[in-house]
């Protein structure tokens, strides 16, 4: 039987990466869904008890290593292999996830350095994960060529926004139910079910592109270090990286600060009301309630059905401008949350958040791709994930401190979501003029 062309499109390799891309960022989401907020509920609640001071230096280490690894694991992949290096990540993912379950648990209410042990155990995790982003992404671009990656990658992020939106809907409220420790327990088994993908199914990728059929060059890590020094000497590349990220300070607040008011302070009824009416044409006596797993529910569905779009629509725009465009509709979106009375503004604040993502980021990955040497494109890429490491670690530790004070201490959080938006308007201001004064690209 004649095969079809959509079946022979990609290899099994390209399809074995998608699945663990689904799983390991569905187990990820899923667990950051929640996990702010289970950081300083109190025991009495499922909780930990942490201080949101507490809760915001996990926030603000946890997600800059998940950026700042891969720079240092893509030359170690390339070094070893990259089937090598998943078992390691998918090994840590297992420790991490199972230890941070155990340690979470009734069992160790009261025990001294509880603190200590969560956090250690989170930052295990995220090695793991650190580790296997560059690799997953590396397979997928050794498995495309030039005719379908573009098609291979937009099946790739599709598959990592699927996940972020299927196991915050389906799997959180089930098992938080019962205890925010199986949440962990479920993401340890999941790095233990990719950890035989891993060992069955897995095949380490060969290069389909035509452009370079020689043996792979490895990388020393002092090259790695030295290529550090030369990307820190492009001071316009810098000044562009560190004031886009100031855009994604504001968007990390939506695994925070966002999710601690949501939990403390957001009268969600007129919104559970409306879904239950809907659902009691499927369902009798539903009851369903937007709970803090669900601002990533809004967030991954919008990009789920909008993001193509999007891009149709932004895809002959300029770059650098495009992204002023996408920090623009994120501001308006944070300042739209300065409304907190009204769970449907609240709403459409996160959806408006997300259309400036969606419209903002692809244009700066593009924007890199742009003004990169010629011959140091993916040298330029790979520390384009340097606003990750600014903007999450910036907002982990100045959203807690920030919100400590306007929320609880002033009860003001229409000054909070401002404080915020204006970092947005300044993020603007100053592409603007980057855009004025120094761009290398129209």
């Amino acid at each position: 039987m004649r095969k079809s062309k959509s079946s022979s499109r990609f290899s099994p390799t390209f399809w074995v990466a998608v699945v663990m891309e689904f799983f390991e960022r569905g187990s990820y989401y899923g667990m950051m869904s929640v996990l702010s907020v289970f950081l300083v509920l109190n025991g009495d609640e499922g909780g930990l008890g942490f201080t949101k001071e507490q809760a915001g230096s996990i926030l603000g280490t946890i997600p800059p290593l998940l950026y700042f690894l891969p720079i240092v694991a893509g030359a170690i992949a390339d070094r070893y292999g990259y089937r090598k290096i998943l078992y390691f990540a998918f090994s840590c993912m297992v420790v991490g996830y199972g230890l941070t379950g155990i340690f979470s648990g009734s069992g160790f209410d009261g025990v001294g350095g509880r603190y200590l042990l969560v956090f250690t155990s989170l930052l295990v995790m995220a090695v793991g994960a650190g580790f296997f982003k560059p690799v997953i992404s590396g397979t997928i671009a050794k498995s495309t060529n030039e005719s379908n990656s573009g098609l291979g990658f937009g099946i790739f992020y599709w598959s990592i926004n699927l996940g972020a939106f299927l196991f915050p809907l389906i799997l959180i409220p089930v098992l938080k139910s019962y205890s925010y420790s199986y949440i962990f327990y479920l993401s340890a088994g999941i790095g233990v079910l990719l950890l035989l993908i891993n060992t069955f199914f897995y095949k380490e990728p060969k290069i389909e592109s035509s452009e370079d059929q020689s043996p792979k060059q490895h990388k020393s890590l002092g090259q790695v270090f030295a290529e550090m020094l030369l990307v820190i000497k492009d001071w316009k590349f810098l000044l562009m990286v560190g004031l886009y990220s100031i855009f994604w300070i504001l968007y990390f607040q939506m695994y925070g600060t966002v999710l601690w008011y949501v939990d403390e302070h957001m009268d969600m009824t007129p919104v559970n009301n409306a879904v239950n009416r809907f659902l009691s044409l499927f369902v009798d006596n539903p009851s369903w309630f937007f709970d803090v797993e669900h601002v990533t529910v809004v967030n991954a569905g919008v990009i789920i059905l909008l993001q193509l779009v999007v891009s149709k629509i932004v895809q002959r725009a300029p770059a650098l401008p495009t992204m002023i465009v996408g920090i623009g509709f994120g501001t308006l979106g944070m300042a739209i949350l300065s409304f907190s009375d009204s769970p449907w503004l609240f709403i459409v604040g996160i959806m408006t958040f997300t259309l400036g993502e969606m419209t903002a980021h692809p244009k700066y990955n593009s924007y890199i791709g742009m003004i990169a040497p010629p011959d140091k494109k993916a040298l330029y890429m790979g520390y384009s994930f340097l606003y990750g490491v600014i903007g999450s670690s910036i907002g982990g530790f100045i959203g807690a401190a920030l919100y400590v004070k306007y929320v609880e201490e002033m009860a003001n959080p229409s000054a909070f979501y401002l404080i915020f938006a204006s970092l947005g308007l300044f993020s603007m201001i100053a592409l603007i003029l980057y855009n004025k004064f120094w761009k290398s690209v129209k």
